[in-house]
């Protein structure tokens, strides 16, 4: 995880399973008409209020590759 050094937010992230990937938090980036998602990773963990578009793939953990 890395933190904006003024104010401690998450602004990207790099996971150890998948070191090809970066992870950057959307809502760092002030664009409302920024693409909504279109895959959901990790819905096991998912906290039951966030509520998705039913078009947007979902895996329960890590989608494999390819």
């Amino acid at each position: 995880m890395h933190f904006c050094p003024a104010c401690g937010s998450t602004v990207y992230w790099k996971p150890d399973a998948s070191p090809f990937i970066i992870g950057v938090a959307v809502g760092s980036l002030a664009d409302p008409a920024f693409t909504p998602p279109v895959m959901s990773v990790f819905e096991q963990s998912k906290h039951t209020w966030v509520q998705l578009d039913e078009a947007v793939e979902r895996f329960r953990r890590m989608p494999p590759a390819g």
